[in-house]
């Protein structure tokens, strides 16, 4: 699924990001990119963290060597294209991420 790749290399770029930061980066609504990232969860691709109201979200360090490396392999091969380069750029329009934007 696009949604769920464009969530994992932004992770793979910025590590931990909160639900309200990839909602921000991708232009969709809290609860699309929640059940994205529960799919990933549930498959063990993704650990989560609560902070507060909001979940941080990031790769799962445990993942075996190999599936590490198709992520970054993948990141490389996307790195400078749409709709990935849009999507970190959104994030970094972000003001005050996600202390600002979370703690609310």
């Amino acid at each position: 699924d696009s949604t769920r790749l464009r969530c994992l290399m932004l992770m793979q770029v910025e590590g931990e990001l909160c639900v309200c930061e990839l909602t921000h980066a991708l232009n969709l609504s809290q609860p699309k990119i929640s059940r994205h990232l529960a799919h990933l969860r549930e498959a063990g691709v993704l650990i989560a963290r609560r902070n507060g109201t909001w979940m941080n979200y990031r790769i799962n360090p445990e993942l075996q060597g190999w599936a590490l490396k198709v992520l970054q392999t993948t990141l490389d091969g996307v790195r400078e294209t749409e709709p990935f380069v849009s999507d970190i750029k959104m994030l970094k329009t972000m003001s005050n991420r996600p202390e600002l934007v979370c703690s609310s």
